[in-house]
């Protein structure tokens, strides 16, 4: 694999040996979860390396790992609780913070309810520990039903999709990336960001390796990528219409007889037959207008996908923000069913989690399937998915007046003025808001809005494991890092602000203590757990288990995690094995622990009601038809507008960093050459980027590298804001391309903003340079 070593600020040759220590923790900032060595010198890190020896990345490192130091010596990161005076934020002290947050949260739900207040939990959240254990705690506390997340702007397709056929939103098969001979990519630039839903540190490393043993890549994508550069092929298709090529090539699967899902896997299988009936209109030469591409071409990657010893189709954000994500989702399902490769090595796989998760839990084999619409938005009638609801609703629940109004946000790690649809909808409507209050590092183009901003402490004064990313690793593996760093004097932990924020609004005033909010979590999971009969320490006493945890001097979410881990499908399960994990074993074991590869998972994964895979589910079922029309309207599409990613980028949140900025500018607007001599374009110019919501200007790159008809803006620029401090950041501002997306427009089945494919026109404008 290859291999990539990043150096931070100082030479191996400059490090001093004496007060240096190394510490081994894995990298937080993306889903690959890569391995670091970091050489410290007092309370300084000097160096930061790829860690040779973890057990799942071998010294793979990509440019944003090395920046951990950076992250934490920013000198515009949030250091103290910022409050908003007469517009300005300035710092304050702990106490007086809580003080201003338990006044006006309680103020508001005095007013108006609690069900006023609306939570938005962003990406990062995804990456930390402490989050990944106590935001659930905070949404508890609240007491609202209006909760809103990065998922329905990223990922919540794949995770409806996989819950309606194997029964859990964890459920979601990964591509045996080191076993398979044959990968088809969609939507995703594994080359730039590593995997998603598919943790694999050096993906690329890994993609090298599937054709280096005569393996062979495909990618379908708008974009020549630099993923595509590396394929044996490329599939230059219009944006959206990929569940028009994947129905196409289950409809030639089943009309050329290669459907064939292996005789275990069909004794599992409900709605084969339907889905056969399904995909009879939908043949390679009838949704050719749709998708630009060639019949031929896709009838030869269906037998090519048949035919080889094992295959992976996957998936991502390309495919699941868009108007047919979840169906989209759903079809890589079924083509890999089709083909034979679901549970099987070098097919798509199920990782069994260490930390155990909603498909190891309950009974194997069977449970209560997946339901949405549990609630319903005010304003739109938007039904709830997985506990939340879409993210393009927030701002009119903000705005339009009436009975539940919202008048207060909380937001955890997340700038939804850059990352949500119609941002300028967003922005204006929270500056509408009675009261606000963000947990940040950052003082951005979504917290200037804030009254309060809590800081949690850097990257690199946290514990680390990824909880929600191991749900979806290539290998089983299992990697626990302690804080490298010490916290700074009177810094909470990040999970002691989220706690004493609970305990906030649980009443208990602004001296609230977290440690009781702990007692009370840790104490909840173990008392459930005893009680459940699926549990391999049901019937235990209580007292006994909690004892236990306390003996071993961790709180906060490493004895949420210990926890997890000791009731695991590896644990100790407290003294019956031993010899078996527990988060000890992890502390000793700094390089991680290699489980190894995955293992067929069935039946046993499962948890619908039927204890079966149900490939025809009526809700997926129901979406074929509105799929059938939009190939007339996808064939005669207007130019269109796509989103793409880089290497050196993450989201809008690194972009103050300036090693990772600097160079040529990225936020440009990509244009085939076609197009620009039609629109009169020209390399180095600017345009004027129109949607049905909004309008940006951008520098022009006429390039080849798309395909005619679409334009792509990178996601995750428009600083530069008043109010917000990123000063590296606002010197290379960029557009904010969400300006640009419409909040109307959502896959109706999971919720999900359409951020690619969005119809747009494009006009040049002359740049007025001032003297």
């Amino acid at each position: 694999m290859s291999q990539t070593t990043s150096i931070a600020d100082a030479s191996p040759n400059s490090v001093d040996a004496t007060d240096t220590r190394t510490a081994f923790r894995t990298c937080p900032l993306c889903e690959a979860g890569c391995g670091l060595e970091l050489t410290i010198k007092g309370s300084q890190v000097v160096r930061i390396r790829g860690d040779r020896d973890d057990v799942f990345s071998h010294g793979f490192i990509c440019p944003k790992g090395s920046t951990l130091k950076q992250l934490h010596d920013d000198p515009d990161r949030v250091r103290k609780p910022l409050v908003k005076r007469n517009g300005v934020h300035v710092e304050v002290e702990w106490a007086e913070a809580w003080q201003v947050v338990e006044q006006g949260l309680n103020g508001v739900i005095e007013r108006h309810g609690r069900e006023s207040i609306a939570t938005y939990l962003g990406n990062p959240g995804a990456h930390s520990l402490s989050a990944m254990m106590f935001n659930r705690v905070l949404l508890q506390s609240i007491g609202t039903r209006h909760r809103y997340s990065a998922s329905t702007v990223d990922q919540m397709p794949r995770q409806v999709a996989a819950a309606y056929v194997f029964g859990t939103a964890v459920s979601v098969p990964i591509p045996d990336l080191d076993r398979t001979d044959y990968l088809m990519i969609l939507g995703a630039n594994p080359y730039a960001s590593n995997g998603s839903l598919c943790t694999a540190p050096d993906f690329p490393g890994r993609i090298e390796a599937i054709r280096a043993r005569g393996g062979k890549l495909v990618v379908v994508d708008p974009r020549r990528s630099r993923t595509v550069e590396e394929a044996d092929e490329w599939l230059a298709i219009r944006p959206g219409a990929d569940a028009l090529l994947l129905m196409s090539i289950v409809n030639v699967l089943f009309t050329d007889g290669l459907a064939d899902p292996g005789p275990k896997v069909a004794a599992l299988l409900n709605g084969m037959e339907e889905l056969r009936e399904l995909s009879a209109p939908f043949t390679p030469e009838a949704v050719a207008p749709a998708t630009g591409l060639d019949p031929i071409v896709v009838r030869r990657i269906a037998h090519e996908l048949a035919a080889a010893p094992t295959a992976t189709v996957y998936g991502r954000i390309g495919t699941t923000t868009t108007e047919f994500g979840t169906t989209a989702s759903w079809l890589i399902d079924a083509v890999n069913i089709l083909t034979g490769n679901l549970d099987r090595p070098g097919g798509a796989m199920f990782t069994l989690p260490v930390a155990g998760g909603a498909s190891t839990r309950g009974a194997s084999g069977t449970g209560s399937g997946f339901k949405t619409g549990r609630g319903h938005t005010r304003v739109r009638n938007l039904p709830e998915i997985m506990g939340e609801y879409p993210a393009a609703a927030m701002a009119e629940e903000m705005t339009e007046p009436g009975p539940g109004q919202l008048r207060a946000m909380i937001t955890v790690a997340g700038n939804p003025v850059l990352s949500t649809p119609n941002s300028t909808r967003l922005d204006e409507a929270l500056a509408q808001l009675e009261f606000m209050v963000s947990v940040d590092m950052y003082l951005n183009e979504t917290t200037r809005h804030a009254d309060v901003i809590l800081p949690p402490p850097s990257q690199l004064q946290r514990g680390h494991y990824d909880l929600l990313l191991l749900q979806f690793a290539v290998r089983n593996v299992a990697n626990y890092s302690p804080a490298p760093l010490p916290l700074d004097a009177g810094q909470p932990d990040e999970w002691e602000v989220l706690a004493t924020l609970a305990a906030v609004l649980q009443g208990q005033g602004p001296d609230a203590d977290p440690a009781i909010v702990d007692e009370l979590a840790i104490s909840g999971l173990v008392r459930h757990a005893v009680s459940d009969r699926n549990s391999p320490i049901y019937g235990r006493d209580a007292d006994e288990i909690l004892t236990a945890l306390a003996a071993t001097g961790h709180r906060g979410p490493e004895r949420m995690l210990d926890f997890m881990l000791r009731t695991g499908p590896y644990g100790d399960q407290f003294g019956v094995n031993p010899q078996a994990v527990s988060l000890q074993t992890l502390i000793d074991h700094p390089h991680g622990v290699d489980f190894g590869a995955l293992e067929p998972r069935l039946p046993e994964i499962l948890r619908t009601p039927s204890g079966r895979i149900e490939l025809a589910a009526p809700v997926l079922v129901a979406d074929v038809e509105r799929l059938a029309v939009a190939m007339q309207t996808l064939a005669e599409q207007p130019l269109v507008l796509v989103g793409r990613r880089h290497l050196r980028s993450n989201n809008s949140w690194m972009h103050n960093i300036e090693v990772l900025v600097k160079g040529k500018p990225r936020c440009t607007l990509h244009v085939h050459p076609d197009d620009a001599a039609e629109l009169g374009l020209v390399h180095g110019g600017y345009a004027r980027i129109t949607s049905r919501v909004g309008s940006v200007e951008a520098p022009v790159e006429v390039t080849d590298d798309i395909r005619p008809g679409v334009v792509s803006l990178p996601h995750g620029w428009g600083h530069g804001v008043e109010g917000a401090r990123l000063r590296v950041a606002a010197e290379r501002a960029g557009v904010n391309s969400n300006v640009l997306s419409d909040h109307q427009a959502i896959d109706p089945l999971s919720g999900t903003s359409v951020l690619n494919g969005i119809p747009v026109s494009v006009e040049p404008v002359a740049v007025v340079v001032s003297v």
